[in-house]
């Protein structure tokens, strides 16, 4: 199963999508505009090609199209005294890639914006829609090809929090002295502590392309490292206690609280925190919301059963290592 998410990850190419546009302000009469797309088929489909610019729920007709290549084509938009809205769009559309768009934040030095004002040449497309016949990952213009991190990062805490849920569930009944529970939860921390490092990496990758940081005052990023400090303390307590129903006790009490500090850390205060960039905190759309298609549901949902499988695989062989340890103390 992983087999299949590693080679649908890096070889699933992602679906046409607007790159950038070349225009550095508005001014008034015909501009250059030179549009650059992403995996787009400008040349291939030439004969269906057309190209807008939406003002606001306007569009504006453009003039000279050329189409340079595959990825870039070349129109002019004549731009009048007055828009309506400062928010421009520049749509290229065609029966391969459907409508692909650049949305700017153009500076106006010399057209004045006024809400109620039209547009002489405004026209309505007969083609804008978001069907392409390319199938792939979505494209999103902050993410670009960062989006496969998703089958990695991701899964990495559904892991770690499926091991940990197993090291909870086990230090309740080691709570009572039970010598073996508190092996099995000491083998599913130390397991888990490995997926809250990968998932700790994959994260910082992740923020350095599509946040041009390493870290960031995010508080579900500070919450994870709070929750790896919580649960190494965890494996200090314990080798420090040599009573070993003691040290199942004393522990198991440690165990627990770290368990729900780690749901309130990361489940609960990045949804009530007004400034986590995280995807579905802080009033930030989730993936499932604008962009979780069938194409990456159908590598994600088995990234997340494999991940998780492969991390109960390896707590199992920690588990005997646990127990094959304590009967070597034993004697």
């Amino acid at each position: 199963m992983l087999g299949y998410v590693l080679v649908a990850t890096f070889s699933v190419p992602l679906v046409p999508g607007g790159l950038s546009i070349n225009i550095d302000a508005l001014h008034r009469g015909k501009q250059t505009v030179i549009f650059t797309g992403y995996n787009t088929h400008f040349q291939d489909d030439a004969q269906h090609l057309q190209c807008f610019v939406g003002v606001g729920d306007q569009y504006m007709a453009v003039e000279n199209i050329l189409i340079q290549d595959n990825q870039h084509v070349q129109f002019e938009v004549n731009w009048p005294d007055t828009l309506p809205s400062s928010a421009i769009a520049f749509y290229v559309n065609n029966t391969i890639d459907g409508s692909v768009y650049v949305s700017t934040a153009l500076s106006n030095k010399e057209i004045a914006i006024i809400s109620n004002a039209t547009l002489e040449n405004t026209t309505k497309p007969n083609v804008l829609n978001d069907e392409h016949t390319v199938w792939g990952f979505p494209f999103q213009p902050i993410l670009f090809e960062t989006i496969r991190n998703l089958m990695l990062h991701v899964p990495m805490w559904f892991t770690m929090f499926f091991l940990m849920g197993i090291g909870f569930v086990a230090s309740i009944k080691a709570m009572r002295g039970n010598v073996n529970s508190d092996l099995v939860a000491v083998a599913s921390v130390k397991v888990g502590l490995l997926f809250c490092i990968l998932g700790l990496i994959t994260g910082s990758l992740w923020a350095r392309f599509t946040w041009l940081t390493w870290w960031t005052k995010d508080p579900q990023l500070n919450g994870a490292l709070v929750v790896f400090i919580v649960y190494a303390a965890y494996l200090l307590l314990r080798n420090s206690i040599d009573d070993e129903i003691k040290r199942a006790r004393i522990s198991a009490v440690f165990n627990i609280f770290a368990f729900v500090l780690m749901i309130v850390l990361l489940m609960v205060m990045p949804r009530i925190a007004d400034n986590s960039l995280h995807p579905g905190k802080s009033g930030n759309p989730a993936f499932s919301k604008y962009d979780l298609d069938s194409s990456l549901r159908s590598v994600f949902y088995p990234a997340v059963i494999g991940w998780i499988l492969l991390g109960y695989w390896i707590y199992t062989l920690q588990l005997k290592f646990e127990k094959l340890n304590d009967k070597i103390n034993r004697r």
